[in-house]
């Protein structure tokens, strides 16, 4: 009886467990634009992408990229609200950008990921879309 408990109740942990899909925490990812390097930081939980930004984001850096930021947003919202980087839309009026951004956020996710032999991450298997 108690061997027959034991995988009963020990089949349970293990399902949560595989739920899991990330270490919560904010996970960075440094990249370049031009000549100035910047870091991406995104925030996760044990199994969501919770928000994602540039942390070293400075005046200089948003006049001489004037899409930085909105690119930024668009994406951040599209993956927040989707918790995947497949069939993402890109704006036409700046897809190097935001490929990099996209580049960057993957990095940080694979960071973030709760097991790194595992497919949980969610990465990019289709192409992007323009708008």
């Amino acid at each position: 009886i108690l061997c027959l408990l034991f995988f009963m109740f020990s089949g349970s942990r293990h399902s949560s467990v595989s739920d899991k899909k990330y270490t919560p925490g904010v996970y960075t990812s440094s990249f370049t634009l031009g000549n100035e390097n910047l870091e991406l930081e995104v925030s996760v939980s044990d199994a969501s992408i919770d928000s994602i930004r540039i942390s070293n984001l400075n005046e200089t850096v948003t006049a001489m990229y004037p899409l930085l930021q909105p690119s930024l947003d668009d994406l951040a919202d599209q993956i927040c609200k989707s918790q995947s980087l497949d069939n993402l839309t890109i704006s036409t009026d700046s897809p190097y950008t935001s490929q990099l951004l996209v580049n960057a956020i993957r990095d940080a996710l694979k960071k973030a990921a709760a097991n790194s032999s595992s497919s949980l991450i969610p990465l990019m298997s289709a192409p992007l879309s323009s708008r």
